[in-house]
């Protein structure tokens, strides 16, 4: 019986071959297929989040396609193909878990990520070893990172090396003074970069609350925003009731079926 995997790459290979062929497949490159698979690595973070299995199992498929894609060019340029993407990434996880694959141990899960960083700081080094340079503790963290993410990653990378706050009471005074300093530049009519510069300094510093408090900024930020979708579903329901829509209602009458929404929640209603 053939395996499925071997279906998906003969798929792919006729997708792209230039007899008979998909059109639109052939004029694809690294470059204009990179947006697709951000957007199904983000489609299956959101199945992850609704726990829908059924979803989960089709967006991983999605998401597999992405990297055969990647793979099918790469194999057409002579570079490399499927199985040595795979054997890449399956020797990296034998060389980052000898304590599963070889001699040592790990009593925990922080003990693992503690190892885990050394071996990913061990390789990073090497490879600064061989192109002359001298590592940094930031290197790696790409910048074409979501910024909440990248934020996130530059502060645990300072943080090994002792770059870090204490106690998180000590950051909320930092956000305390980040907000005084966003409110100075705000109420000067500063320039649209000074107050842009201010408000970036906000969010770092709240981003490192979150890492401090161990909440993860993005998922924290996904269920705010659930939320808020979810209570203004409610505020237009309420007034479709009565035949008007948001733009037909005052702010502040938004702002008391919002209240309304939120006791309804809460099982005050």
């Amino acid at each position: 019986m053939t395996r499925n995997i071997d279906r998906l790459l003969d798929v792919m290979a006729r997708l792209r071959n230039p007899d008979g062929g998909c059109p639109w497949d052939l004029e694809q490159t690294y470059r204009s297929i990179a947006p697709h698979t951000i957007e199904e690595a983000y489609e299956v973070a959101d199945a992850i989040e609704k726990d829908d299995k059924v979803a989960l199992r089709e967006e991983l498929g999605d998401l597999l396609f992405q990297v055969v894609y990647y793979s099918q060019m790469a194999r057409e340029e002579g570079l490399f193909d499927f199985d040595e993407v795979a054997g890449v990434i399956t020797d990296k996880m034998i060389r980052r878990h000898p304590h599963v694959f070889g001699p040592e141990e790990v009593k925990s899960s922080d003990q693992q990520t503690s190892r885990w960083e050394e071996h990913k700081a061990a390789e990073r080094a090497a490879k600064a070893a061989e192109e002359g340079r001298a590592p940094s503790a930031l290197e790696g963290v790409i910048a074409g990172l979501p910024a909440l993410t990248r934020a996130l990653k530059l502060q645990n990378r300072a943080a090994r090396v002792g770059f870090d706050w204490t106690d998180a009471r000590d950051i909320l005074d930092k956000i305390e003074e980040e907000v005084r300093e966003l409110r100075a530049e705000m109420d000067a009519n500063s320039a649209q970069e000074r107050v842009a510069d201010e408000l970036g300094d906000l969010l770092f510093a709240l981003v490192n609350l979150a890492r401090r408090l161990k909440v993860e900024p993005e998922a924290a930020l996904r269920g705010t925003n659930a939320k808020f979708e979810r209570r203004f579903h409610r505020i237009e329901a309420l007034l479709a009731d009565g035949g008007r829509k948001p733009q037909d209602a005052t702010l502040d009458e938004m702002e008391a079926l919002w209240q309304q929404a939120k006791r309804e929640e809460r099982g005050e209603a």
